[in-house]
């Protein structure tokens, strides 16, 4: 591996677009927002990388139908049993699209900062667009790794309380690891319960945080459908609310102008005053 990554180190490559998914709390849809992203820009034209991060726990490999297709991993690669492009796997449905597992087992733990940089910059190397790397959950070794190699942040929450306060406690940790560029994702978002302040609305979200707000994506059964079936959310014929969601936070993504999907907002304050407060009182 090192000595792939001395020799690309000397081509020169186009710029590439190195950005975490990252949240905090597991279970908010990190890994769909991922699958469905990067396919969402590849269908653009551009030519995508997808890294599960997930050490022993991948799960990108079947959002996108490709688990039977994984041979390789990144550890594999490190260890010179085979080269990056074999363990780089190709989309079937769009060849601009490939997914990279770092690992298949806990116990061949060893990755480290230092590995993930250098395989980030091997991608790179291969005039990719876009890599998008798919976070752990959590904030330990398996962020760190994680968002090393990053330039940029897609913060992915739910409008629930403890979501809400790892995601702040995420774009902390982001900014102190030199990641500026962040961005927030809402994710499982119920109009229905924000009408009767059940629920935070996704503006309350977004200014709590203070993250410039990417998408909302309401909550959609389709979701569980489309993990089933190793089919994103948007490669359906007839796409639903959240597929269209996921489609124009990918068109924002790469800089194209997308009307975001408005919900409405609560018509009382009291359940926004109760996480304010919640906030404050840990300051």
């Amino acid at each position: 591996m090192v000595q792939q990554v001395t020799e690309v180190a000397e081509k020169e490559s186009k710029d590439t677009r190195t950005i975490v998914i990252t949240s905090g709390k597991g279970g908010v849809g990190k890994t769909t927002t991922t699958a469905n992203l990067g396919m969402s820009i590849a269908r653009l034209g551009y030519k995508v990388a997808l890294i599960d991060a997930d050490v022993g726990l991948r799960n990108l490999d079947l959002l996108l139908g490709l688990e039977n297709r994984v041979m390789y991993t990144a550890m594999e690669v490190f260890e010179g049993e085979c080269c990056l492009d074999q363990a780089l796997i190709r989309d079937k449905r769009w060849s601009n699209l490939a997914v990279l597992s770092i690992s298949k087992t806990r116990q061949r733990y060893h990755l480290t900062r230092r590995n993930m940089e250098m395989l980030v910059d091997s991608i790179r190397a291969r005039d990719f667009d876009y890599i998008l790397i798919d976070c752990p959950a959590g904030i330990d070794v398996g962020f760190v790794n994680a968002v090393a190699p990053a330039e940029e942040a897609v913060v992915v929450t739910t409008p629930e309380i403890t979501s809400i306060r790892d995601a702040d406690r995420v774009a902390g940790l982001l900014e102190a690891s030199g990641i500026y560029e962040v961005k927030l994702l809402v994710n499982r978002v119920r109009p229905d319960m924000i009408k009767k302040n059940d629920m935070l609305s996704v503006r309350d979200v977004q200014e709590m945080l203070g993250i410039p707000l990417l998408g909302a994506i309401p909550e959609d059964p389709n979701v569980i459908i489309s993990t089933n079936r190793g089919k994103p959310l948007v490669l359906n014929k007839k796409l639903t609310l959240s597929g269209i969601s996921f489609e124009n936070a990918a068109r924002r993504l790469v800089g194209r102008k997308e009307y975001l999907v408005n919900f409405e907002q609560p018509q009382h304050k009291g359940l926004l005053k109760r996480v304010q407060e919640l906030f404050m009182g840990e300051n």
